[in-house]
C-alpha cells in the first residue's frame, strides 16, 4: 500500500528533532491509537504490539511513552530492546504481532529520532492506518477509550524474539565463514546487538569498529554515511572484507580487501549475476532506483540482465518487487531487498549474502565487482519558483534533449524535482568529471535565463 506523505508522516516515518520536532506527547498518543485500532480486532481488545530501538539517549524516552499509550488502549506491548529495524520486521511478521513499532531515525544525527510503523506483514504501514494516526494527533478523530480493570495492558521483555532473529540469519548462511577475516563498522547503533555474535557464530574471525554506543555517538564519523575507518581498518589489518551499517542496520555498504568502497550498485550486480547463474533470477530483473550508475546499467546490459527503475526511494522499491514477484533490488545507498528472506532492506542479511557469493564463487569482492565501470556524477540543485513549470518548458525540456543527444550511449541525463523542498535536481553521468559538469551546467543556464530560478 502506498504510504501518506503526511504531515507528521514521511515515506520512512514520522521524524524530527527530539522533544522538538518529535515528541513524548506525539509518541504517547501514537501508542493510544495503535492501542485501541488493534485492539478492536480481538475479542478482550487486546492488542499485541512490538517494540524495538537504536541505541539514541531519547530512543528510551520515546519506548517509554509509546509502552504508556499502548497500555493504556489495552495492548500488550512486547519490548525487543536495542535490535534492528529488520528484525522488528521479522518478528512482528512470524510470530503473529498486530504491528510493530522501531524508534529510530537510522542514518540522521542522534539528536534526531523517528518512529517507524511495520504492519502484520512486516512492511511499511498502509496509508489507510498513517492517516487516521494524523488525525489523531491533529485531535480531528473521536478520542479512544482508556482501558480499566483487567484489559489494562502489559509490558512483557521480549529480547527473545531478537535472538530468534539471530537464529533466522544463521540459518541463512549455506558456508561456514572460518578462515575468513571480516571487519563490522557497527555505527556505534543498532547492529551494535546483533552483528558481531552472527559474524562469530559463523565462525568468522571479526575485527569491530564503532561498537560502544554511548547515546550520543550514533553514525558520528562512522558506519555507511562515513566508511572512511572502515577502509582504513580493512586495509591496516589486511581483511578479506569489510560491512559498514547505517543506525538502525537496514543498509549496508561494504569495503573490499583492496579498501574500495562496494556500494548499493555493486551489490546489486554482484547478487543479481549470481541468482543468474544458478536460476534464481525470476523474470531475469532487478530493481533499481533512477539514481542507480549508468555504468550499472551498462554492466548489466553486457549480461543480459534487465533492470526496473524506480523514483527514489525504498518504499518504491518493495512495492515494485511486491507487484511484480522480483527477488531482488534496492538503492546505491545500501538498501537492498531480497524478498525470498526480508520484507525490507536489511544491513546484515546482505553483508551475509555478500559473504555466500564470495565462497561459492572463491573469489574477493574487487573481482566480483571488477565488470562495473562506476561512471562520473555531478549532481546540481537549482532552487526554482514552479518546479512542473521548469522541468516542463520547451526551451528546457529542448536543452535536456540536446544533452542526451550528445552524450548517446555514453552517458545519461536525469532532471527531476525534489519531494520536499523547491529544488529541481539535475544530474549527468558520463566519462569524464568535465563532461558532466558542462553538461549540467548547460541545462541550469536554461532555467536561469528562463527566469525560474530564486
Amino acid at each position: 500500500m502506498e504510504i501518506i506523505m503526511g504531515k507528521y508522516f514521511g515515506t520512512d516515518g514520522f521524524r524530527g528533532e527530539a522533544n522538538v520536532t518529535l515528541t513524548v506527547e506525539h509518541a504517547f498518543r501514537i501508542g493510544r491509537f495503535l492501542g485501541w485500532y488493534y485492539g478492536q480486532n480481538h475479542e478482550d481488545g487486546k492488542a499485541k504490539i512490538i517494540i524495538g530501538k537504536d541505541t539514541r539517549r531519547s530512543s528510551y524516552m520515546f519506548e517509554y511513552s509509546l509502552v504508556s499509550g499502548l497500555t493504556a488502549s489495552g495492548a500488550d506491548a512486547y519490548l525487543l530492546h536495542v535490535t534492528t529495524t529488520p528484525s522488528v520486521s521479522y518478528v512482528t511478521r512470524t510470530e503473529d504481532f498486530d504491528c510493530g513499532i522501531m524508534i529510530s531515525a537510522s542514518h540522521n544525527p542522534f539528536y534526531d529520532n523517528g518512529i517507524k510503523l511495520i504492519n502484520d506483514k512486516g512492511e511499511k504501514m498502509g496509508e489507510d492506518v498513517i492517516s487516521e494516526i494524523e488525525k489523531y494527533l491533529d485531535g480531528d478523530h473521536a478520542e479512544v477509550p482508556l482501558a480499566t480493570h483487567e484489559r489494562i495492558g502489559c509490558t512483557i521483555d521480549y529480547a527473545a524474539g531478537r535472538n530468534r532473529y539471530m537464529g533466522y540469519l544463521m540459518s541463512l548462511a549455506t558456508y561456514s565463514f572460518k578462515g575468513m577475516r571480516v571487519g563490522l563498522d557497527l555505527a556505534n547503533g543498532s547492529a551494535w546487538s546483533i552483528a558481531k555474535g552472527v559474524f562469530d557464530a559463523l565462525g568468522a574471525k571479526t575485527y569491530v569498529i564503532h561498537a560502544e554506543p554511548d547515546g550520543t555517538n550514533i553514525n558520528t564519523d562512522c558506519g555507511s554515511t562515513h566508511i572512511e575507518s572502515l577502509q582504513e581498518l580493512v586495509k591496516r589489518e589486511h581483511l578479506d572484507v569489510g560491512f559498514a551499517y547505517d543506525g538502525d542496520a537496514d543498509r549496508c555498504l561494504c569495503v573490499d580487501e583492496t579498501g574500495e568502497v562496494i556500494n548499493g550498485d555493486l551489490i546489486l550486480y554482484i547478487y543479481g549475476c549470481y541468482m543468474k547463474e544458478r536460476g534464481k533470477l525470476i523474470s531475469n530483473k532487478i530493481v533499481t532506483t533512477v539514481m542507480s550508475n549508468f555504468g550499472l546499467y551498462k554492466a548489466l546490459d553486457a549480461v543480459g540482465i534487465e533492470y526496473e527503475k524506480t523514483k527514489v526511494g525504498d518504499k518504491y522499491v518493495y512495492e515494485n518487487m511486491s507487484k511484480n514477484g522480483y527477488r531482488i533490488g534496492g538503492e546505491q545507498s545500501g538498501h537492498i531487498i531480497f524478498s525470498k528472506y526480508a520484507t525490507t532492506g536489511d544491513g546484515i542479511l546482505t553483508s551475509l549474502k555478500m559473504m555466500e557469493v564470495m565462497l561459492a564463487k572463491k573469489k574477493t569482492l574487487h573481482q566480483l565487482a571488477s565488470p562495473v565501470t562506476i561512471y562520473p556524477q555531478v549532481l546540481k540543485n537549482i532552487k526554482v519558483i514552479d518546479k512542473a513549470a521548469a522541468q516542463n518548458d520547451p526551451d528546457v525540456q529542448a536543452a535536456v534533449a540536446k544533452v542526451a543527444a550528445k552524450l548517446g550511449d555514453d552517458g545519461r541525463i536525469l532532471v527531476r524535482e525534489s519531494g520536499t523542498e523547491p529544488l529541481v535536481r539535475v544530474m549527468v553521468e558520463a566519462g569524464t568529471h568535465d563532461i558532466c559538469q558542462e553538461c549540467v551546467d548547460s541545462v541550469i543556464e536554461v532555467i536561469k535565463a528562463k527566469g525560474y530560478a530564486i
